[in-house]
């Protein structure tokens, strides 16, 4: 595994998209993206929007490897490139009202070619749970391949490989 890219990326803008490092004014999405029952399905469940009130700090998700989604200056999502063991892993969660539009294909082929880039030639790896169809969907269409399914978290997992 290569070191870590300089952090924060210049933004990454697309046809409809902006990819940034967080920001004070996105404290409110991350909140409802991590309370959000929908998207909580295939993370282990909602969080209680009351101890995210309290918790989450002023300046959300500012670490290496987290871009922010916007749409019209607004945050939609993030994606997520995380050291998991002996890999980098692709995470993507988005707000489900930018669900079934196009923007989670969007957004993540724009930060896989940032990433291509930034870390040129290392592997890039994915999980997520097989019921989650709509993710599965979305890493074929980004070009990983599926590999082992293992139980983790009282559900059946996919591990994904670029």
């Amino acid at each position: 595994m290569t070191g870590p890219a300089s952090w924060p990326p210049a933004p990454i803008r697309t046809e409809r998209l902006v990819l940034r490092e967080s920001g004070a004014s996105d404290r409110e999405a991350f909140i409802d993206l991590f309370s959000s029952p929908e998207v909580g399905t295939y993370i282990g469940g909602a969080q209680p929007r009351d101890e995210l009130e309290r918790t989450v700090p002023d300046v959300p998700g500012r670490r290496h490897g987290l871009f922010v989604v916007e749409l019209d200056g607004e945050m939609i999502g993030m994606i997520t490139f995380d050291v998991v063991g002996e890999n980098r892993d692709l995470g993507f969660l988005f707000l489900p009202s930018s669900w079934g539009k196009g923007y989670a294909y969007e957004a993540c082929a724009a930060a896989l070619d940032w990433f291509a880039a930034a870390h040129p030639g290392e592997p890039l790896t994915s999980d997520t749970q097989v019921a989650n169809t709509a993710s599965m969907r979305l890493l074929a269409k980004l070009g990983f391949t599926e590999g082992e399914r293992y139980e983790a978290w009282g559900a059946e997992q996919s591990h994904w490989r670029q």
